[in-house]
Parts: C-alpha cells; structure tokens; sequence
C-alpha cells in the first residue's frame, strides 16, 4: 500500500491542527481506530458519527497500520 491509495484520509493544518481525518471532517483516525480499540463496533461508529462511511472505518484502520510500520514507538519493557 502507498500512501497514495489512502483517498479517504486528509492533512490540513488549519483542521484539527494537522492531524490526520477522515475526508476533511473534523473526525481523526486517532479517534476512529481508538473507538475500535476500546471494542466499539463500525456500526456503533457510524451511528455514533452518521456523515462518515463504513470505508472511512476501514481506511482509517489502513492509515493506521500504514503509520505503525513507518516509526518506531516505544514500548515499556515486559
């Protein structure tokens, strides 16, 4: 995958200070994958948020593991 194929996913500074959203909106894949993260479902989040897409779901979930593989986040030890 290249970044190139992530359409859904938009960069503006003056929106949501930079960070990642879905087509624009004022909605963050950050808040997107932590949703999913916390065990709410796509149905709940598109119930929740009802101007986005179930492939704004998914391509935020590709953004995200597109990102993890890019740089390195410190772990605490085991």
């Amino acid at each position: 995958m290249t970044v190139q194929s992530l359409t859904r996913i938009t960069l503006n500074s003056e929106v949501m200070g930079g960070k990642p959203c879905i087509r624009g909106l004022r909605v963050t894949v950050g808040t997107v994958v932590g949703l999913l993260a916390a065990g709410r479902t796509i149905e709940a989040i598109l119930q929740a948020y009802p101007y986005l897409e179930r492939e704004d779901i998914y391509e935020a979930l590709s953004y995200a593991a597109w990102r993890a593989d890019e740089i390195e986040v410190p772990l605490a030890s085991a």
